[in-house]
């Protein structure tokens, strides 16, 4: 589906994904959902609405995920 889309859990990357990756991927996947790659100015709010609520999907999932052979780490 979206192949600009990163892995952003290790082993793929050494370190815990950044705010700015999560969003990064969260746009990718709702521009490929909705067909826009930048929405017109009345559809603006929904667009942001849908990666903002993407985004947090993906924190959420990544924080809960567990890597076998990975060491556990306290969550902030």
């Amino acid at each position: 589906m979206c192949r600009s889309i990163k892995t952003l859990r290790p082993p793929s990357i050494p370190e815990k994904a950044t705010e700015e990756e999560i969003r990064a991927a969260a746009l990718q996947y709702v521009r490929k959902v909705s067909g826009f790659r930048a929405p017109a100015a009345h559809n603006h709010e929904v667009f942001e609405a849908a990666v903002d609520a993407v985004a947090e999907a993906t924190a959420a999932l990544l924080d809960g995920l567990q890597v076998r052979g990975q060491a556990a780490t306290a969550s902030a």
